[in-house]
């Protein structure tokens, strides 16, 4: 055999040649990558075109502010999930922080802390400290005593529910401080403060998942609890902790809440964790774990709330949102499995 023989022999058939790429497969893994985004921009393209009042700067404002509470919600649902976790406690931690740190800033009558109202600083810190506990509650359950995630934060639900009920005798908590409202209803320099809180906790959030040890453990754990804990991770640690964040961010929503209402209402924060859990899975964060972005979490939030004015705009009623809402997700969902089938 000459040697031009013992090459073609040696060399695979097609090796070396470009194979034709089909339109597919170009467009494809842009739409993986972006198409929440364009999703997104589509929406807001239709509806200013259906309705001219979308694209004022009035309305925009407003989107951004209403959807402050679930993308910081989203966010800290955003750890949970990537550990292969659920937090369905977030709407009752929400309730429970605002009732406790308005307790500390309220003018009423009804107030029963002594020495209240207290300076703004005193209210947030406990209402976040409401919160972190009760996350850590969650946390323990999960991580220490192998509690399913989703059985310990329902019973927290339950009962965060029925402690606010208690704390609060079932009556809302009125005449906060100036103060305290401010972080609902304040502005620097033109911007709403939610909104800002809003920025920071996604800014730092992002830091922390890409650019820190504790988010490389994150998505480890989440990816391959076992091979995590044969490489020595602390697993049981890492859990623990990314409940105690989601309940220290949604004090913070709590609080938002509360501020922008005037009052602190133990009914608030129902079924909010589906809104949450919703922008987590629409924005392609992986209900199997260890796979999504808090960047994509947020546009995931946007997209909702831009949903919900648009409809809000056009008329829709508030039950054919929840329609429309509950079929996103299930599209969410049917995206990942495929996405990871074909993995």
């Amino acid at each position: 055999m000459d040697v031009d023989n013992q090459i073609k022999a040696a060399v695979p058939a097609g090796a070396g040649t470009e194979q034709p790429r089909t339109l597919s497969s170009r467009i494809g893994p842009v739409a993986q990558r972006y198409g929440i985004l364009i999703a997104l921009a589509v929406l807001c393209v239709v509806l200013s075109l259906v309705s001219d009042n979308f694209l004022t700067s009035r309305n925009i404002i407003n989107v951004l502010r209403q959807t402050s509470i679930n993308g910081i919600l989203a966010i800290g649902m955003t750890f949970v999930i990537l550990t292969r976790g659920i937090d369905l406690s977030v709407g009752s931690v929400v309730a429970m922080a605002g009732v406790v740190s308005a307790s500390f800033a309220t003018t009423s009558a009804v107030g029963f802390i002594p020495g209240a109202p207290y300076v703004a600083a005193v209210p947030l810190a406990v209402g976040v400290l409401t919160g972190i506990a009760l996350g850590a509650l969650s946390g323990l359950a999960v991580a220490r005593f192998a509690v399913p995630a989703f059985v310990a934060t329902l019973g927290m639900l339950s009962a965060a529910r029925g402690l606010t009920l208690i704390y609060s005798g079932g009556r809302p908590i009125p005449a906060l401080t100036d103060g305290y409202r401010w972080i609902g209803t304040g502005d620097i320099a033109g911007i709403p403060v939610p909104i800002i809180l809003f920025g920071l906790v996604f800014a730092l959030s992002h830091f922390v998942l890409t650019r820190t040890r504790f988010g490389r453990h994150v998505y480890a754990v989440g990816g391959n609890p076992h091979a995590a804990k044969v490489s020595g991770l602390p697993v049981r640690r890492i859990r623990f902790l990314v409940y105690v964040i989601s309940g220290g961010l949604a004090a913070i929503a709590g609080m938002i809440l509360t501020a922008r209402t005037g009052s602190a209402l133990p009914q608030a924060g129902v079924a909010y964790e589906l809104d949450a859990i919703a922008a987590v899975v629409i924005g392609g964060t992986s209900l199997a774990g260890g796979i999504g972005r808090v960047t994509g979490t947020v546009i995931g939030a946007l997209l909702i709330g831009v949903m919900n004015n648009g409809l809000d705009l056009l008329g829709v009623e508030s039950y054919y949102q929840q329609v429309i809402k509950g079929g996103l997700i299930v599209a969410a969902v049917m995206l990942d499995r495929s996405r990871r089938t074909e993995e």
